[in-house]
């Protein structure tokens, strides 16, 4: 049925049912989307961890190897600055995939009542396991 007027437009009292108006029915409860979700995102964090340390561990042998052979002392420097580099990329990564956490947390939130066993950051902040901007600074100093 054609909906358009003789202008093209619709005619007066007439609405057009998109994509985004209709539901289907879904094919997977939100509870086992939320799982899906919540296994694959902390096994995202836990192998952006192992990266990281792994990279450290690559530092350390790479910086071992050239004081325990004797070679000259900045032989490799460019290679040491980039892996350098690769490990901001990782922990900047990983500051992402924490907001993207975040963000999940509050759509399970939203959707279902929440189902991560990640404490509040009040919580974490309270036992010592976080600290705030004033502790960081202090310790800097």
């Amino acid at each position: 049925m054609d909906h358009k007027g003789p202008g093209g437009g619709l005619q007066d009292g007439e609405t057009v049912m998109t994509a985004f108006a209709t539901q289907t029915t879904p094919e997977m409860p939100l509870s086992v989307a939320q799982l899906r979700i919540a296994r694959d995102l902390h096994q995202a964090e836990a192998a952006l961890d192992e990266a990281i340390v792994r990279q450290a561990k690559l530092l350390q042998t790479m910086v071992g190897a050239r004081r325990e052979t004797g070679v000259a002392p900045f032989l490799g420097q460019d290679a040491l600055m980039r892996l350098v580099k690769s490990q901001q990329a990782m922990l900047d990564a990983g500051g992402e995939l924490a907001r993207v956490h975040g963000r999940l947390s509050t759509i399970s939130l939203e959707t279902c009542g929440g189902n991560d066993a990640c404490p509040p950051a009040a919580l974490l902040e309270g036992a010592g396991l976080v600290e705030d901007d004033a502790s960081i600074a202090a310790r800097a100093a």
